[in-house]
C-alpha cells in the first residue's frame, strides 16, 4: 500500500454515505463548502427490499435511493469517495486528519461523524439470512408488508411487550414466545390477553425457511411455531469508534450506545458533528436525511463564524492607510 503524501484538503469531511451523510453534503455543498464523503458501502438497511415512510420515495430500494443521494451531493460538488475511515486525529492547525483504510489521508477544518450503526441479532441459528425481508423489528418500517399474516415475536428484552402490541395493530395473528425476556409482571400480561396475544412459555432454538422464505420459528423442544415473520428486538450499537479515538466518550442506552449531540448534531468535542443512526438509534430514513441538513446548516454557520472572526482579526491588525 502506498500511503498519500500530501493530504487532501477540504472544509467538512462527512464519514458515512447513507441518508444522513449525504443529505448533510448537499446541504454543505449547496452553501459552496468543499466537502469529501467517505462510504464503506455499508448501509444498514441493505436487506430490505425498500425504504419506507421516505415521502414521495415511498418504498424505494435503498440502495437506489442513496444512488440518487451521491448523485445530488456529487451535482454540487461534493466528493464521495468509496473507502473506509480507519483513523482520525486532531491535526496542528485544530483541524483533523482522517486516515483511510486505501491510504489516502485527508485534512478538514470540521467532522461529521454519520456512521450508523449496527444491529446486533439475538444468537439464534438461521436468523441472520431472513433479517431485513421475514425477521423484522419496526412496525413502521416493515408492518405494512407482513399486515395480516402470521407474525411471532421473540421475547428478548422488555421492548418485546411494545413490540407485540405494536405488530397486533397490523395482525390478529400475533403470538409472544418468552424466551429470554424478564417476566413482563401482570399489568403487561393482562394487557397482552386483552390485545389477544398468545403468550408462548418456551426458548427458541432457531428459525426454518424454505425456498429463501421463513416458514417456521423452532422451540427449543423441537415445535415449530409456523410464521410469515419473526419480529426481534436487535441491540443496536452505534459505530462509535472515530469518536473514541478523538477522546469521546459513546453515551449507554437500554437498547444500545450511541454519540450524544445537541439539536444540531454538535458533539461535546469541538469541530465534531454526528448524525443519522449513531446519534439517534431508532432514526427512519427520512429522520436521518433530515438530521444530516440540520448538521450541514450548523457546520456551515459554524465555518462561516470562523471565517469571520478570522477577518475581523485581520482587519484590525491591518496597518492603518494614510490618506
Amino acid at each position: 500500500m502506498t500511503r498519500q503524501t500530501r493530504p487532501e484538503t477540504c472544509d467538512v469531511v462527512v464519514v458515512g454515505g447513507g441518508a444522513a451523510g449525504l443529505s448533510a453534503a448537499v446541504a454543505l455543498a449547496r452553501s459552496l463548502r468543499s466537502v469529501v464523503v467517505v462510504d464503506a458501502g455499508e448501509p444498514r438497511n441493505a436487506p430490505a427490499a425498500g425504504a419506507h415512510n421516505v415521502l414521495g420515495r415511498e418504498g424505494v430500494a435503498p440502495l437506489e435511493l442513496l444512488a440518487a443521494g451521491r448523485a445530488e451531493a456529487e451535482g454540487y460538488g461534493a466528493r464521495v469517495r468509496a473507502d473506509r475511515a480507519v483513523a482520525v486525529r486532531r491535526a496542528d492547525d485544530d483541524g483533523f486528519a482522517v486516515e483511510l483504510a486505501g491510504g489516502a489521508v485527508l485534512r478538514a477544518r470540521r467532522l461529521l461523524l454519520a456512521t450508523g450503526l449496527v444491529d446486533e441479532l439475538p444468537e439464534l441459528p438461521g436468523l441472520r439470512p431472513y433479517w431485513g425481508t421475514g425477521v423484522l423489528h419496526c412496525p413502521y418500517c416493515h408492518g405494512w408488508e407482513v399486515r395480516g399474516r402470521r407474525i411471532v415475536v421473540l421475547g428478548s428484552s422488555p421492548n418485546s411487550v411494545h413490540q407485540a402490541l405494536l405488530f397486533r395493530q397490523l395482525s390478529e395473528d400475533v403470538a409472544l414466545v418468552r424466551h429470554t425476556m424478564p417476566d413482563p409482571g401482570p399489568e403487561a400480561a393482562e394487557q397482552l390477553a386483552a390485545a389477544g396475544i398468545a403468550v408462548v412459555e418456551a426458548t427458541a432454538a432457531g428459525v426454518r425457511g424454505a425456498d429463501g422464505v421463513l416458514r417456521a420459528l423452532v422451540l427449543s423442544d423441537g415445535t415449530e411455531l409456523a410464521a410469515d415473520a419473526v419480529v426481534v428486538a436487535p441491540r443496536f450499537a452505534a459505530r462509535t469508534g472515530l469518536y473514541e479515538q478523538l477522546g469521546g466518550t459513546p453515551t449507554d442506552h437500554p437498547f444500545g450506545a450511541y454519540v450524544a449531540g445537541d439539536p444540531t448534531g454538535r458533539t461535546e468535542i469541538p469541530g465534531v458533528w454526528v448524525a443519522g443512526n449513531a446519534a439517534d438509534l431508532s432514526a427512519m430514513v427520512s429522520v436521518a436525511g433530515g438530521a444530516g441538513v440540520l448538521a450541514g446548516a450548523a457546520i456551515n454557520a459554524d465555518l462561516v463564524r470562523e471565517d469571520v472572526e478570522a477577518a475581523v482579526r485581520a482587519r484590525s491588525a491591518a496597518p492603518a492607510r494614510t490618506g
